[in-house]
């Protein structure tokens, strides 16, 4: 029964043809004599909460007056793995299980769902696949479905066999569909024939098939082995098909494809299981992830394959450039989804900026030139859209193209939190297994910067050039003075050859002038004191300061004369005792521009902490503690570092005031040190910024704090606090960069990122932050 003239939504390219599609009028068991009615949650779903439906008026509301409530106005898409229990041979009973499982996912916002490898039908049938009423059944099976998925959100990609129009052979088909129309059929283009797999014996490869013509019930598809299928209401949104055996050969498939632009692989798995494989897909699609810059979704048949020579285990996860985004239990009873956020603006900033990646692209260019936009939906919109050319046009001419909205104006729909990992603190990982590793790393590389630098100078030998710095008993100076105790460990010299120095001004503490001192003579360093306020008020008075006449007039010249000043004096002395100055200002210090320029903290011979961010010092120095790198007298003298709070200690208190607070003045380190990462490593905008970071921080009670994190120090910060610092690093990042133009050598540490103009970051000085503040006054909510 025919649905209607046929329709201008087939592929067309010169050359290959193909006649309309056949509609197949279907309702799904779940809708006949139940008043439309949803089933029944499916089990076993791997989400964080119950989503509301696109089609609630409340969601729909939510999603048009706030705009941090849809995940889609933010460059996500949400992706689900899915494996479900299989009926070998049965394709009707695996139809409604789609679509049982289907619901949920649609009530979730999901945007693309992968089920496994032939999975209307099973995969281990065997000879039963050639088999004529399976292969019928396989066929209303499938036309069901699409007919099915008109009132349905996601990108369904479901496995099938299918014949072509001539009979002759058999493909193993990865069928995309959406809204009541198949998008592409794309047959596994490597058979395994090899050990325990035969599917050569009842399957034809599908590498050169492209245009080959398939039976849906009469209706006549083309296969389409290299189509690329695109979202234009979703940015970024480009997917590629493969099948199992695909992403194990040397050159798979969707390494070309993801050259030809796809951002999201989606890979159908039969896959049986043996003892090692689990992880050796999961090391498959990571790597696949990695190099190409994209998201892979991997979904494995599982329960309901024929255990007689096999098991099947059901595995699903997700791949983000590298990164694992989630994963479902293996050898599950019943269905099982793995469902994560995929963010497309990462992907497409991490190719803009990987410029390799386009230049393989065009290394490539004649292989890729079969890959194409076959096909284009909008996620949001009922009409599909077709891309002839890589242009968008419209699918159908009878539709009123002035009564449709355009991809822009599509209403997002309310999808509740995101669904990845996403730490409050980007430099510092969760796990306390890969937050040692990092830091173990970061302070190797730290020491061996330092050691290269002195041994390059005459440093490597006793009584060569030392390093010279001052202490304050602070965070940064202290991890500083640790660098260099190992340095001097590793060149084999005495850390009594370490000149360290504290200088206290104005505001100078007993409490941090005394761990300055015992700190510095538990390393085993030679400590002085050099009291900077007699010559700091004589600047004073001879610049007719009031604070030189001993007025409590407490400015930033003020200040900024005692930090100049002990940098004058460190300098100096390097002169005179014959060392470097060991710089230790810190990577959130020069984002934020706090530090003084010229002859100040801004300046050294070589700085050791450049490349690392605030939050991340903490931990670096409770790994040295937890490593026992020191002796216990120094490990108690460190902790106590720890345990005081941030201060540059410039202006003088008097008794029952707080004292001088650096995050008071500018800022919490944590929402800053979000908001870099971000900025340098990711280039997002500020808007995205502030979506990340109110997801992060808005509940302190949701996610992971990093190992050894005190629980004092845990809190949440309201959207207003969010878009207010957001604002204040704007305002400094921008008026700063003079300071980091002309910052001195430092290692790069973190693959977050340096802001050294001879690595990651160069922006002219003079750079207007206009466009990025009309944005945060534009598009990020205050409350």
């Amino acid at each position: 029964m025919c649905c209607g003239p046929p329709r201008t939504r087939i592929p067309f390219r010169p050359g290959r043809a193909g006649p309309p599609r056949t509609r197949i009028p279907f309702r799904p068991a779940w809708t006949r004599g139940r008043s439309g009615r949803r089933p029944p949650r499916g089990r076993g779903l791997d989400y964080a909460r119950p989503m509301s439906s696109a089609t609630d008026p409340a969601a729909r509301g939510a999603a048009a007056t706030d705009p941090h409530a849809s995940i889609y106005d933010h460059g996500f898409v949400r992706v689900a793995a899915v494996t479900l229990p299989v009926a070998l041979a049965d394709p009707a009973t695996n139809a409604e299980r789609h679509l049982d499982m289907l619901a949920e996912l649609d009530e979730q916002q999901v945007g693309v769902a992968v089920f496994p490898e032939l999975s209307l039908t099973g995969y281990s049938l065997e000879d039963l696949v050639m088999q004529e009423p399976l292969l019928d059944a396989a066929e209303r099976a499938l036309a069901g479905l699409v007919e099915a998925s008109r009132e349905l959100m996601p990108l369904i990609v479901v496995g099938a066999p299918l014949r072509a129009t001539d009979r002759s052979r058999v493909f193993n088909c990865a069928v995309t569909i959406h809204r009541g129309e198949i998008l592409g059929i794309h047959p596994k283009q490597n058979l395994a024939t090899y050990r325990e797999f035969y599917e050569r014996r009842w399957y034809a490869p599908g590498d050169d098939a492209d245009g080959v013509g398939v039976s849906v019930l009469g209706g006549e598809h083309v296969l389409t082995p290299h189509s690329l299928i695109t979202v234009p209401d979703v940015p970024g949104l480009k997917v590629f098909v493969e099948i199992c055996e695909d992403m194990w050969v040397p050159i798979p498939p969707s390494a070309e494809a993801a050259l030809a632009g796809a951002t999201v692989i989606a890979n159908l798995s039969g896959s049986p299981i043996t003892v090692g494989r689990a992880e050796d897909r999961k090391l498959m699609a990571r790597s696949a992830s990695a190099r190409c810059q994209a998201a892979y979704v991997y979904a494995a048949a599982g329960e309901g394959e024929s255990t007689t020579d096999l098991a099947w285990d059901g595995q699903t996860f997700v791949y983000e450039c590298g990164d694992l985004l989630g994963e479902s239990e293996r050898f599950p009873q019943g269905p099982r989804a793995t469902i994560v956020d995929v963010d497309l603006d990462r992907i497409v900033a991490e190719r803009r900026r990987q410029n390799t990646v386009d230049d393989n692209r065009r290394t490539h260019a004649a292989s890729l030139e079969k890959y194409s936009s076959w096909a284009a939906t909008n996620l949001f919109e009922p009409e599909p859209y077709l891309v002839f050319d890589d242009e968008v046009v419209e699918a159908s001419p009878e539709d009123d193209a002035e009564e449709m909205p355009s991809a822009s104006e599509a209403r997002r729909p309310a999808t509740g939190p995101l669904r990845r990992p996403l730490h409050r603190f980007p430099f510092v990982p969760d796990d306390p297994t890969r937050l040692a590793q990092d830091s173990y790393e970061a302070f190797s590389i730290q020491v061996a910067g330092l050691v290269r630098r002195l041994s390059a100078i005459g440093g490597d030998r006793p009584g060569g050039t030392r390093p010279v710095l001052g202490v304050s008993g602070g965070l940064d100076s202290t991890h500083a003075l640790l660098v260099c105790a190992r340095a001097m460990d590793q060149l084999g010299r005495d850390r009594s050859e370490i000149l360290a120095f504290t200088m206290p001004g104005f505001a100078t503490t007993e409490h941090t002038r005394s761990n300055a001192e015992l700190l510095s003579r538990a390393i085993g360093a030679s400590f002085e004191t050099i009291d900077i306020r007699p010559a700091s008020t004589q600047m004073l008075k001879d610049m007719g300061h009031p604070a030189g006449s001993g007025e409590e007039v407490y400015d930033v010249t003020f200040e900024n004369v005692q930090a100049g000043m002990r940098y004058d004096y460190l300098f100096r002395l390097a002169n005179h005792r014959g060392g470097i100055v060991v710089g230790t200002g810190d990577l959130s210090e020069l984002a934020l521009g706090w530090c003084t320029y010229g002859v100040g903290d801004q300046m050294a011979h070589y700085g050791v902490n450049a490349g690392v961010p605030k939050t991340l010092i903490q931990h670096l120095i409770r790994w040295v503690i937890a490593e026992q790198l020191f002796d216990q007298e120094t490990a108690d003298l460190l902790q106590a570092v720890l345990d005081t709070e941030i201060s540059p200690e410039l202006i003088p208190t008097k008794t029952g005031e707080k004292a001088q607070s650096t995050e008071d003045s500018i800022g919490p380190y944590a929402l800053h040190d979000f908001t870099l990462y971000h900025q340098l490593r990711r280039g997002y905008g500020p808007a995205k910024i502030a979506f990340l970071a109110h997801q992060a921080w808005g509940d302190e009670s949701a996610g992971q704090w990093p190992a050894g994190y005190a629980d004092d120090d845990k809190r949440a910060y309201s959207r207003a606090e969010i878009k207010h610092w957001l604002t204040v690093f704007t305002r400094r990042f921008f008026s700063s960069q003079f300071k980091r133009s002309a910052m001195p050598n430092a290692p790069k540490v973190l693959a977050g990122g340096s802001l050294s103009p001879r690595g990651d970051w160069r922006m002219p000085s003079d750079a207007t932050s206009r466009a990025w503040l009309a944005e945060i006054e534009r598009e990020v909510p205050g409350e």
